[in-house]
């Protein structure tokens, strides 16, 4: 477990060369913000975090790689339940705080020309 890295992994750099390529220009994890955003926008007020489908558990049906192993659910199942429990709490704090956040899964980043739509639509208001 301590070779699973939170900063820096495929899909955060994915995010990171695609919001700078289209011209944005972020901070990254802020350790004063709740839960040490991936990306953390500071003039427009806007935070991206760069979750991975397995340890958040994707919401989405259709995401594999969301799905908690069948061994060991005893110690799974309440360990991925809290990251969600977190991730909850830490955008709503942020929320309350003024920022405007948004969640990009680990599959999202699958399809560059979907997800630049979407930075794009999040980042212009």
């Amino acid at each position: 477990m301590t070779a699973i890295r939170s900063a820096g992994t495929k899909p955060e750099m994915i995010v990171r060369r695609l919001a700078h390529k289209l011209g944005y220009r972020f901070r990254l994890h802020r350790k004063n913000l709740p839960g040490k955003p991936d990306l953390v926008f500071v003039s427009r007020r806007k935070i991206i975090f760069v979750h991975g489908c397995f340890w958040h558990l994707h919401p989405k049906a259709t995401c594999h790689d969301a799905r908690v192993p069948q061994s060991n659910t005893a110690y799974w199942q309440p360990k991925l339940e809290r990251n969600v429990t977190r991730d909850q709490r830490n955008s709503r704090d942020l929320v309350r705080l003024g920022w405007k956040v948004l969640v990009v899964w680990e599959c999202d980043t699958c399809d560059l020309h979907r997800l630049g739509k979407q930075l794009n639509r999040f980042l212009r208001n």
